[in-house]
């Protein structure tokens, strides 16, 4: 307890009566020699207060009979820092007893917004909790504010423990004035000498991807289900072929369009000679990325085919339980339909890879665009098909097991064991029947 280390203190040790003390509890001894300890000092700060108001009124005293020239005498070091600090917490208890106004509740609902709905749902509880703890460090900080630019706390000791600091002065004698319309005008006509997105070629290249790809689909995906059952290379041969044809259609409609803008004079106006390299470049990147969004489009396509949650659009395929001489398996194998399913991603993923730049195509080079499907693309189609075919091969291999397990001995060679060894043995006529 702070009483057993109030060493030096103006009063004797707390000690109750020995009439007293017999009567009592050791919980009560101890909570009687509390309060009586907490009384002497509160008798000691008034004590204090009043000599550090009595020294003080003395020194003015004494200043006025002596005269401005002599120095008034000083309080005692303890006294003063007690009393400054006494002071100090005196009116900041006052300042922080004025009302503020609580947060607006447009504010909570702005902040409320900001969790997502599906952490709201059944947590309303919570939810009013986190606002309730809104609204109090609202009013903490806004009465810290007013402790801060009302009071300077005093540097004294026995004031470590408080966080009111002032607030921090604000920049004098700096200008932030800026010229900001002169510098927005050159960065504009800057940007529309540089950034060649924003010529007017730019625009009809777009508008020629839009009307071209927009809709398109390499390989007509919506037929495969309406074809009934089909084979894995029956499947290989329509892509390919489907591919090929959309790739020629491609190159002999769009693409001629794209070289016969590059053939007028007006595609490069305004353009100048140091620019046309990076200008060329803008090209290649705005026509690289439309036939990546093209694959791109036709592989999400085809994978959302095989998406469990809509069966209407899965392809059927043909599959034929072979008995053979030693074995009994499925053709195709569940690995060569795998294999047939994943063939049209890649073949998908070859389409286009030989379309010449333009400035290729105009100085008859041989370099072509870097349209490959991007990795992390190729990536989720093939683990994502590759969940759908082992999720829609359940049943097969169930069946299959069946049958080999009903069935394989007549094929495994244990069956032909059965009928030797039988021949081999002397049986009756009976038996033999």
């Amino acid at each position: 307890p702070p009483y057993k280390k109030a060493e030096g203190s103006l009063f004797p040790p707390p000690v109750l009566p020995s009439s007293v003390v017999s009567d009592l509890s050791p919980v009560q001894k101890e909570l009687l020699t509390y309060q009586r300890f907490k009384e002497q000092q509160r008798v000691l700060n008034q004590l204090l207060t009043d000599q550090a108001l009595k020294a003080y009124s003395e020194s003015m005293e004494k200043r006025c009979h002596r005269g401005p020239a002599e120095p008034a005498p000083e309080l005692p070091a303890t006294v003063s820092v007690y009393f400054f600090n006494t002071n100090y917490l005196f009116m900041k208890s006052r300042v922080l007893c004025r009302p503020v106004a609580p947060i607006q509740q447009q504010w909570l609902m702005s902040i409320l917004t900001l969790v997502p709905q599906s952490l709201k749902e059944g947590r309303e509880l919570l939810v009013e909790q986190l606002l309730e703890e809104i609204r109090r460090d609202f009013e903490k900080s806004m009465k810290s504010y007013m402790v801060q630019s009302v009071l300077i706390q005093p540097n004294v000791k026995g004031l470590k423990d408080e966080e009111d600091e002032p607030l921090p002065s604000l920049p004098l004698g700096l200008d932030f004035s800026s010229p900001w319309h002169k510098n927005f005008i050159w960065a504009k006509k800057w940007i529309l000498s540089t950034l060649h997105i924003l010529h007017p070629t730019m625009r009809t290249l777009m508008d020629f991807g839009y009307a071209a790809f927009s809709t398109l689909l390499l390989v007509d995906f919506v037929s495969f289900r309406l074809k009934g059952p089909i084979g894995c290379e029956s499947l290989k041969n329509d892509v390919s072929v489907s591919c090929s044809k959309a790739e020629k259609k491609i190159l002999n409609t769009w693409y001629q369009r794209v070289v016969s803008v590059f053939t007028q004079k007006a595609a490069l106006s305004g353009v100048k000679l140091n620019q046309l390299d990076s200008f060329y470049s803008c090209v290649d990147t705005l026509m690289s990325n439309q036939l990546k969004e093209l694959l791109i489009r036709n592989v999400e396509a085809f994978v959302k085919l095989f998406d469990p949650e809509d069966r209407s659009c899965l392809p059927l395929f043909k599959m034929e339980l072979i008995l053979g001489e030693k074995h009994m398996e499925f053709y195709p194998s569940f690995q060569q339909l795998e294999e047939a399913v994943l063939f049209v991603v890649n073949r998908i993923g070859q389409t286009l890879q030989n379309v010449q730049t333009v400035r290729s195509w105009l100085a008859e080079g041989t370099t072509t665009l870097g349209c490959e499907l991007p990795a992390h693309v190729s990536a989720w189609a093939t683990s994502t098909l590759k969940k759908a075919i082992r999720d829609n091969l359940g049943g097969p291999k169930e069946y299959f097991e069946n049958y080999v397990e009903r069935y394989g001995w007549l094929v495994d060679g244990t069956a032909q064991a059965r009928v030797q060894r039988f021949e081999a043995e002397q049986h009756s006529f009976d038996e033999y029947t």
